[in-house]
């Protein structure tokens, strides 16, 4: 398991690229029958990525649970957010399987002991995406189709930001300790997101960037509102956004980015907005 600590935004100001990349870009999820796992210590959260190809893969994979953990389980004290991004294919948590069809979202509750992947083609496999935060409290396991995704058309082409906010771990459709995940899909010649760009002190972030076209790419915005920088993202990769950070990006080409939210609350209003003409 690969362990980022916090940084804090006054050593940030003096990060090359390489230091800004090492601290909070999460370059490969995705391998053959491996569960990759990155802990951070913003709101320790943490970011897995699973790929079954030959075989069914278990979550805790490769983990030392009780060293990285402190548990038995990975899921005695935790929650998990797992999109599929892949092709066709199943997760099995404590004996009951959940088909999962491309862009849907399974929702599974602390107190789960084993949760399982499998794909139903290894030629084409599923590839899960998985964001997992601390609980309290166990809520109810659940599995959101991308058509039952509350949705949130926004933006528009005369600022090259139409899109449309898919809620899927979100307290308008399901209860949850403190984690909420969700989908943004840009429309084909917006390639804007998250505009204005903002912080929200009380939550960290991450972000999830795919469907880019090969030869394209994201340039995603983080760092306080005055001392910005940007990190070059290609499909597939992940981004840590400390609360301080701004979290906004512009790709050469449409794409589509799953969010995930911890800490404080739930109040997705409470945040501090920044003006485009603000930023430097």
């Amino acid at each position: 398991m690969d362990i980022r600590y916090s940084a804090n935004q006054r050593d940030f100001k003096r990060y090359t690229t390489e230091e800004i990349r090492k601290e909070f870009l999460i370059e490969t999820l995705f391998a053959p029958d491996e569960v990759k796992a990155v802990y951070s210590h913003v709101d320790r959260m943490v970011t897995f990525g699973c790929m079954p190809v030959n075989e069914a893969v278990p979550l805790n994979k490769g983990i030392d649970v009780w060293h990285n953990f402190g548990t038995e389980y990975i899921l005695q004290r935790r929650e998990i957010g797992i999109f599929n991004v892949g092709g066709a294919g199943s997760i099995i948590a404590d004996g009951v399987t959940y088909e999962m069809g491309y862009k849907d979202c399974l929702y599974i509750s602390m107190g789960t002991r084993e949760v399982t992947f499998r794909s139903v083609d290894g030629h084409k496999p599923a590839k899960f995406y998985m964001v997992s935060a601390p609980a309290h409290k166990p809520c109810t396991t659940k599995l959101i189709t991308i058509q039952e995704a509350n949705k949130v058309p926004c933006g528009d082409m005369k600022t090259s930001n139409k899109r449309t906010i898919n809620q899927f771990i979100h307290p308008d459709v399901l209860e949850t300790c403190q984690l909420s995940m969700g989908m943004t899909s840009l429309e084909p010649g917006s390639v804007w997101n998250t505009m204005p760009a903002h912080t929200h002190e009380r939550r960290m972030e991450v972000y999830f960037y795919f469907e880019i076209p090969e030869e394209e790419v994201v340039f995603h915005m983080m760092g306080e509102p005055q001392e910005t920088r940007h990190v070059l993202m290609h499909n597939e990769q992940a981004i840590i956004s400390p609360s301080w950070s701004i979290h906004a990006g512009c790709g050469t080409a449409n794409y589509t980015f799953i969010w995930a939210m911890g800490g404080e609350n739930k109040t997705f209003d409470d945040m501090d907005n920044i003006k485009n003409t603000e930023l430097r």
